[in-house]
């Protein structure tokens, strides 16, 4: 099997920078287009000016087994209000092109496999790096049907994000970690994605199993909903994922509709967590040096 090779994507470097500092990063997930690619684009920056270090942008899906129901009903209003892969893909040229901290965040499109596969690997794996993108993340790909989507987007210097489990063996989690690269994505519990109030019990030895399989940097995701879950991770884990805390917000904005006041009420309730996040990550426990 066709091993991810090592690169020096934006990704990398920002892990890099976070490393030397002894800090945890935060890895903020939004559903692009929801309610509307505009509010996207300012959600967006509002994250990185609050200092996320790594953004997804969710790519909708009619039918998201992975994600609970937050994320479900994002995607929902999302596609209701014409939201597609090649909208997303202008969002990231988008963010790139405008004057802020969000030029220089590394961005991963978060995608079922369907929707790439429709535009075609070439031009998804094209466009996607000629707008500025430096990752990919397919939640339902796995590394035995991997081959050609990963020579295609290594080949457009995209790195491919790959997700480990709490089932995966061990022997599992090295083959996954083999065609990974950027980050390894470890998922802290067995369901779907969806905010909880306590992390398992486990997930302290799943860690220490993904860390024996490899080198790099592991963001752990589905359940980080408080600042308290980034502190346990300290010393843990390189980085902690928050997605459907940050679209809740979004949603209780825009409850009563999509006006600028909503999206302006949103952008702020989300800058908001992500400093809390930042904040975790940069103090306490989150200050212990990453296991190895």
């Amino acid at each position: 099997m066709m091993e991810a090779q090592a690169n020096t994507s934006r990704i990398s470097r920002r892990f890099a920078e976070l490393g030397q500092a002894g800090e945890m990063g935060i890895v903020a997930y939004l559903t692009a287009g929801d309610p509307s690619f505009d509010a996207t684009r300012q959600f967006v920056l509002a994250m990185a000016e609050a200092g996320a270090d790594v953004i997804e942008l969710g790519v909708p899906f009619s039918d998201p087994l992975a994600d609970g129901p937050t994320i479900q009903r994002a995607f929902e209003r999302a596609l209701k209000n014409g939201a597609t892969l090649a909208g997303v893909i202008h969002l990231v040229r988008e963010v790139r092109n405008s004057n802020s901290a969000a030029n220089e965040v590394p961005i991963v499109l978060f995608s079922y496999y369907n929707p790439i596969f429709q535009m075609g690997l070439e031009k998804f794996a094209a466009t996607a790096a000629s707008a500025g993108a430096d990752g990919v993340l397919v939640t339902d790909i796995t590394p035995e049907e991997s081959e050609d989507y990963r020579r295609i987007m290594i080949a457009h210097h995209l790195d491919t994000v790959f997700l480990g489990a709490p089932t995966s063996t061990d022997e599992r989690l090295a083959k996954i970690a083999a065609c990974s690269s950027g980050f390894l994505y470890l998922i802290s519990r067995t369901g779907v994605t969806g905010a909880k109030d306590t992390l398992p019990d486990d997930l302290p030895a799943l860690l220490r199993r993904a860390r024996s399989a490899t080198q790099l940097p592991i963001a752990v995701g589905f359940g980080i909903s408080l600042p308290g879950h980034v502190s346990v991770l300290g010393g843990l884990a390189n980085a902690a994922v928050v997605g459907s805390v940050l679209v809740s917000e979004i949603e209780k904005a825009s409850a009563n509709g999509s006006s600028q006041a909503s999206i302006d009420e949103a952008a702020t309730a989300i800058a908001e967590r992500i400093r809390s996040f930042k904040s975790a990550a940069r103090a306490g426990l989150s200050r212990r040096e990453v296991a190895t």
